[in-house]
């Protein structure tokens, strides 16, 4: 298993983070939000990456940029070690903004326990369950 965070998997592209904030969808898990958009990256000649990922903490709530600096290290390392949930899942490539919204200085431990929870309702609500056998026959 690939427990790495490369430079491709990082989500730059102005273009992409504005589109997910107008067009992109949610799922939260108090204290952590995972904004989310399908689709291409726009960048053809990079073939097989499934997943582009931002962090960010809000200034609003931490005023230093060492304590926002420090969650966003915390929110990359959990990310990077639980993102094989949404890469086992995913069938079509997508883009991520993970959130941290809150004041509280949660632990380490309890930011990757929420952020495994978060991944698995994005999974539940997000991947197409095959339809079962039943629904599929036609009536004679």
């Amino acid at each position: 298993m690939n427990f790495t965070y490369p430079k491709n998997e990082k989500l730059k592209s102005k273009i992409t983070i504005g589109l997910l904030f107008t067009e992109g969808k949610s799922v939260s898990k108090y204290p952590l939000r995972l904004v989310y958009k399908a689709g291409s990256f726009g960048n053809p000649e990079v073939l097989g990456e499934k997943i582009k990922m931002g962090v960010s903490v809000s200034k609003k709530n931490f005023k230093k940029a060492v304590d926002r600096n420090y969650f966003k290290r915390v929110l990359r390392e959990t990310y990077r070690l639980n993102k094989h949930l949404l890469i086992d899942n995913l069938d079509q490539p997508y883009s991520f903004m993970f959130f941290y919204q809150t004041k509280d200085r949660l632990t380490y431990e309890e930011i990757n326990t929420k952020t495994i929870q978060l991944f698995e309702k994005f999974i539940a609500q997000n991947i197409k369950k095959p339809e079962s056998e039943s629904d599929s026959i036609s009536e004679i």
